[in-house]
């Protein structure tokens, strides 16, 4: 796997923990279990930005009052959507 930071062919696949905040501002939760890249020789670990929208698109298009303060990636994932897709997304 290629390394955006360092461009090292020696990063791996990974699950990680990171912290959202809810697009109302009200709070943020914990996801955990992100698919995450995690290079060794550079350090850093990150996701990647295809990812970071499927995440903030779900959490404009879902009833984020009931979600609990932590949750993995999957069950965020799988919460029923009002609408199919982000209208609202430029």
């Amino acid at each position: 796997m290629h390394c955006m930071w360092c461009e090292s062919n020696q990063a791996e696949e990974a699950t990680k923990t990171g912290y959202w905040e809810l697009p109302d501002g009200s709070r943020a939760i914990e996801i955990k279990e992100i698919p995450s890249v995690s290079c060794p020789d550079c350090g850093m670990e990150y996701q990647e930005e295809s990812l970071i929208e499927e995440i903030e698109d779900q959490m404009m298009l879902i009833d984020t009052k009931p979600l609990p303060n932590s949750v993995t990636f999957k069950e965020l994932m799988a919460v029923p959507r009002f609408l199919k897709k982000n209208y609202f997304k430029l």
